[in-house]
């Protein structure tokens, strides 16, 4: 797919004079990138002073890193010296210096996913002139202002003809996702083995990863297809899409451990009501949130949102973690509460 650059907002700050770069000053530039999912994406970096290339291309050492508002958190991206490059982890084979020059240090990552989106650091070292460039990316349009989740309420799964899918997720501050939404959440990672519908009334599922259980090893990627169902008669699973909230999703501090009615009262007492599933996946992937404390929610479903992974904390992916439907007097978890505008 073809790299695509949108919109980008440049600005510049110099330690020195505001007109000019001197020779060894430091220097940051701060330019912020959108892109489609699953397109390649560049993102840019280049010396700043026409007059640092003494030692040429390569005699740069550059230095990629994903910063975080935590610096424990943080991830290597690429390290450049010479000849010599290195991409780390999750981007490695899919990281590339663009080099279109001997000033050019901007790399282009290919197929672009939500766990891309963030902030990065690009360090230039290059014996003359040190330079720190700040690049943000973000996802243009499609999910940007919404989530797709799948949704299963508390009785067995595949229980939900298509009026009974339409009122679960309302129920949830969401509405049934279209294709294209759902499309979008595939595009992003989104991989989820439980056919569910969708507003056109047919029923899809999300496969990143192919296996023998999800359609197959045989097919690739991709959204599979039970095509148009009976409305009233079949029965499946339902993807919701809520959208950006226009209010305060919080854990509610509280001394002791609730049942289900107390997690209730507990909200209303602050002022708020008790959230839902919605409000619970659009807190986590439009606004980071991250909290590995287990608490009740509207459906009387105990969850967690988890957007950094780590031991004990949902430690492979980040992902909204679901615990089960408990007994509602069970009096084992706090409680996630929303508070409108």
């Amino acid at each position: 797919m073809t790299s695509l650059l949108c919109i980008t907002i440049i600005s510049l700050t110099l330690a020195g004079s505001a007109f000019s770069l001197p020779t060894g000053s430091a220097s940051q530039l701060k330019v912020k990138v959108f892109a489609d999912l699953g397109s390649n994406v560049t993102l840019p970096c280049r010396l700043l002073s026409q007059d640092a290339m003494a030692f040429g291309n390569n005699g740069m050492r550059i230095k990629w890193t994903k910063v975080e508002d935590d610096e424990a958190l943080n991830k290597d991206v690429l390290l450049s010296m010479g000849f010599h490059k290195k991409t780390y982890g999750g981007f490695e084979n899919r990281v590339f210096l663009q080099e279109l020059d001997h000033e050019d240090a901007s790399i282009v990552i290919t197929d672009f996913s939500r766990d891309d989106v963030g902030k990065y650091h690009c360090e230039i070292i290059n014996g003359v002139e040190d330079s720190m460039q700040e690049v943000s990316l973000e996802v243009l349009g499609g999910l940007i202002d919404g989530v797709v989740f799948p949704y299963t309420p508390l009785v067995t799964r595949y229980n939900l003809n298509f009026d009974d899918a339409v009122q679960a997720c309302q129920k949830q501050n969401a509405s049934v996702a279209t294709f294209d939404q759902l499309f979008d959440a595939w595009k992003g990672g989104l991989d989820w083995c439980n056919a569910g519908w969708l507003s056109d009334g047919t029923v899809q599922y999300p496969i990143n990863n192919p296996r023998g259980p999800c359609g197959g090893t045989n097919n690739g990627p991709g959204l599979r297809s039970y095509g148009r169902r009976d409305k009233q008669i079949s029965r499946f699973d339902v993807f919701c899409f809520s959208s950006a909230l226009t209010g305060h999703f919080y854990w509610l501090v509280q001394p002791d451990r609730l049942t289900f009615d107390e997690a209730v009262q507990a909200c209303l007492d602050d002022g708020a009501e008790i959230a839902k599933v919605g409000h619970i996946y659009s807190a986590w992937k439009l606004d980071s949130y991250d909290r590995c404390d287990a608490g009740w929610l509207a459906d009387a479903s105990v969850r967690y949102p988890i957007s950094r992974p780590r031991k004990n904390c949902s430690p492979e992916e980040a992902a909204v973690r679901l615990l089960g439907f408990p007994d509602k007097t069970q009096k084992s978890y706090g409680v996630y509460c929303f508070k409108e505008q």
